[in-house]
């Protein structure tokens, strides 16, 4: 038997695109490409000379081509039409739908990645701009078609739904950004002319293959002068290839990436600038630098002079981040100064198979504040003045165990690699080992080797005595062979230093040091959520650096976050990272978890950083602006000195933690909620934690959740139609109401937010939340692996007086989840 289909139109109304944008709708039935962004349907621009001609999507052209009713290809001059765009443009796109099933969908705008030619090589998409409610757009199933001859829907507006605005940027798919940083007087000018003069710089993304192939010969080679960036020329309809390049400067106007001017921005000599350029094929790009001075007489509208130009090659960006100098050359291609740039490059996680389904990257609720979160689980072991330190060692399982016990909201734990690339807990760089002679009970040499240079067998070796022979010894090869009986036993640096061990709990599992990251997420209730810190080495302000690490920083990412994509299932996890460049990469390697800055700003307790975004709660914000991340997470030291802060960062839309020694007090606890945080991060939990019920918040609320959705669904009559549920009322803070200098009203995200009430039942449906309902919402720990995420709805026949009533179903499928409901 054939299914049942019919047409529906899709319509939507944007307010702005860029050149070279494209708009594309996705949804999770194979028709609308199952929220696979390489499968969506692209959507044609409406012209008033076809508005009663909507574009059909033919389900037979397996070729992927668009036609309008007549017949015509419309998708090469409406994706990429050439004119002035202006507000309120309309795109649609008809599609045959099963009638059914319910149907998901999203809007998203993307830049299509043209094919290169080469084997393999395929059309993709760039990612612009996405929806990202929790709860997607819905088409309930057995909908008539929305449409007649006659009449065409209204169209949806992008970003809106369910009176919210919500979107975000894309994350990567097959395309490489590689940013370049400018700050600390980068540009040095050695021409006496060129003193105290305002250069402009802009940055151009050159196709070295097709710049010397294609586009010289179309425009004779003779008439285009390669030390200038295209779109400064005279020429138009230049074919265009695929890269995007933005720029973003650190301060209140600019934080937000934006596309460049035609003659690039003035660079200040204490600023700090970002390019940001997307590539397909960064194997075939270098990046042209234009400088530009205006003359002193000039008049408006004339242009600036163009007084030279940087090449940066490709095969100068091998490793993932690094730092350059490269000659100014002038027009008459003489030096005449130098340009020192910092880059990172961002790759995709390779094979990794992303939707479009949710995201949770910007997703903080309203009711998550002032949390409690368990410093390394219960505390740091290993401080000076041992009262202060937990009794349990460290980011161990027990220690963390023992946090969510006490009711930890949260716990937070260091994550790096050992040496065969095993993500594993621990905090420090460095482990200090003992070498101790047999009868020699005194003597004793500490050895401090870095975690990186060990394999994790010799790591968990290191938890017991060894001798000469086993798999340590290989590593120890600095120990005399001739020496007998020589014993090696671990300690924290601390221990070493002080030659004073502290815990002896080698015989306890839970209690051993480097837990592997899989362990842990494994180990941990479901309820717990958990803040991982990124361990990697920062350069301090003196040039020196922490460590000297050998690893790939895009191959370390990339093994961490497999780890947590496979094993963290629907836990709430939020990544953190004091290296700036680290967050910027987590956000745009996925698209599901959020990522928050740690920053230490104004401190006499620790060494400055290099980077002048770790240096100042501002700087701090302005990153996390530009970068599309959740929030930040400030040392409370720079709190303390001065609360106003926290409403600046809260303005700003930005999610705000804190940490440091100063937490661990109960009144700077609960003043510190006071003020607004969002989290709290301290030691000793089990001490210092409030809470009258030691329970997760995301476990609370997971029962009260529970409860409100079975009383309503059982208050629901049958003589009305469904109440709808706003399944958005919970997951967004409200709408901020005041303005500051670093933009408009925003929400989580930067996106404006409208609070929507609460859901509220009536007297009569509160009394039937009877032994019923406590009976199924008295363990939740079994299903607690779905906390607090968004719900699809799901029709549940015979609920409510044997008609089918629409219950909110929690997000995924686990089966312990379904049994809840």
């Amino acid at each position: 038997m054939k299914e049942s289909k019919r047409d529906w139109l899709f319509r939507v109304q944007m307010s702005h695109l860029e050149k070279n944008e494209v708009v594309y709708v996705v949804g999770n039935l194979p028709e609308l490409g199952a929220w696979n962004h390489n499968q969506a349907i692209l959507m044609s621009q409406e012209h008033s000379s076809r508005r009663e001609s909507p574009i059909v999507f033919d389900n037979s052209n397996s070729s992927g081509e668009f036609y309008t009713e007549d017949g015509q290809d419309n998708a090469a001059d409406s994706a990429f039409d050439d004119e002035k765009e202006e507000d309120g443009r309309v795109f649609s796109q008809k599609v045959a739908l099963p009638i059914d099933a319910d149907i998901e969908f999203r809007y998203f705008i993307a830049v299509i990645c043209q094919s290169n030619g080469a084997k393999n090589s395929a059309k993709t998409l760039i990612i612009r701009k996405w929806e990202t409610h929790m709860a997607p757009r819905l088409i309930r199933k057995n909908t008539p078609s929305n449409f007649t001859e006659d009449i065409l829907p209204d169209p949806d507006k992008f970003g809106y739904y369910n009176g919210y605005y919500k979107i975000e940027r894309g994350w990567l798919t097959d395309e490489t950004v590689i940013q370049f940083k400018l700050f600390n007087n980068p540009i040095k000018l050695w021409k006496n002319r060129l003193q105290n003069r305002k250069v402009h710089i802009k940055m151009t993304p050159v196709n070295l293959v097709r710049h010397n192939s294609l586009e010289l010969q179309q425009f004779g080679g003779d008439c285009v002068d390669d030390s200038l960036s295209m779109d400064t020329q005279d020429i138009v309809d230049q074919p265009a290839f695929t890269s995007i390049t933005e720029i973003a400067v650190m301060n209140d106007e600019e934080a937000r990436f934006k596309f460049q001017e035609q003659f690039g921005r003035p660079y200040d000599e204490d600023e700090f600038v970002i390019f940001n350029v997307a590539v397909r094929y960064p194997e075939m790009i270098a990046y042209l630098v234009d400088y530009y001075v205006y003359s002193s007489r000039c008049y408006p509208g004339e242009p600036p002079n163009h007084i030279g130009f940087s090449y940066i090659l490709p095969s100068t960006l091998q490793s993932s981040v690094g730092l350059l100098t490269v000659p100014i050359t002038s027009t008459k291609h003489r030096p005449i100064g130098q340009l020192t740039v910092e880059y990172v490059v961002i790759k995709p996680i390779p094979d990794y198979p992303w939707d479009m389904s949710i995201s949770y990257a910007k997703h903080w609720e309203q009711r998550w504040s002032g949390l409690d979160v368990g410093h390394r689980g219960l505390g740091t072991s290993f401080k000076f003045e041992t009262k202060n330190c937990a009794n349990v060692r460290e980011n161990t399982i027990a220690s963390l165990k023992t946090a969510a016990y006490h009711g930890a909201d949260m716990v937070e734990f260091d994550v790096q690699l050992s040496k065969d690339h095993i993500p594993v807990i621990y905090h420090d760089f460095y482990v200090s080992i003992s070498l101790k002679r047999k009868k020699q009970i005194e003597a004793m040499d500490m050895l401090e080797i870095p975690v990186k240079d060990l394999t994790l067998e010799q790591l968990h070796l290191l938890k017991d005595y060894c001798y000469p022979g086993d798999s340590l010894g290989k590593v120890l090869y600095f120990v005399d062979k001739a020496e007998q009986g020589v014993n090696r036993l671990v300690y924290h640096v601390a221990e070493g230093r002080e030659k004073n061990p502290r815990f002896f709990d080698e015989d306890l599992e839970d209690h051993q040091p480097f837990p592997t990251l899989q362990t842990v997420l494994q180990e941990l209730e479901q309820h717990v959520g958990c803040n991982i810190e990124i361990k990697w080495t920062m350069q301090l302000k003196d040039g020196t650096f922490e460590l000297n690490h050998p690893f790939d920083l895009n191959l370390y990412l990339d093994i961490i976050l497999k780890v947590v994509l496979e094993y963290g299932g629907d836990r709430k996890i939020v990544f953190s990272c004091f290296n700036p460049d680290i967050c910027a990469m987590i956000r745009l390697k996925q698209n599901k978890y959020p990522v928050v800055f740690l920053t230490q700003g104004v401190t006499l307790k620790y060494p400055t950083y290099h980077d002048s975004r770790c240096q100042t709660i501002p700087m701090a914000m302005r990153h996390a602006l530009a970068a599309d991340i959740l929030g930040i997470n400030v040392h409370t030291e720079d709190i303390l000195r001065d609360p106003s802060q926290v409403k600046l960062v809260k303005d700003a839309g930005l999610i705000i933690f804190c940490w440091g020694d100063d937490n661990n007090d109960k009144a700077t606890i609960q003043h510190l909620k006071k003020l607004g945080l969002h989290a709290v991060i301290y030691d000793k939990i089990d001490e210092y934690n409030a809470k009258e019920v030691k329970e997760s918040i995301f476990l609370v609320n997971a029962r009260e959740n529970q409860k409100e959705l079975i009383a309503l669904a059982q208050c629901n009559q049958t003589t009305q139609p469904p109440m709808p549920l706003n399944t958005e009322k919970d997951f967004y803070l409200d709408r901020p109401s005041t303005t500051t200098s670093l933009g408009k009203n925003s929400s989580i995200g930067g996106d404006s937010i409208y609070s929507v009430p609460a859901l509220k039942l009536s007297t009569s449906c509160e009394r039937q939340e009877s032994i019923e309902i406590s009976e199924m919402t008295k363990d939740f720990s079994v299903c607690a692996n779905t906390f607090g995420h968004s719900m699809k709805t799901k029709s549940i026949p015979g609920l409510v007086c044997g008609q089918p009533t629409v219950l909110p179903e929690i997000y995924g499928e686990d089966e312990a989840a379904k049994d809840c409901l």
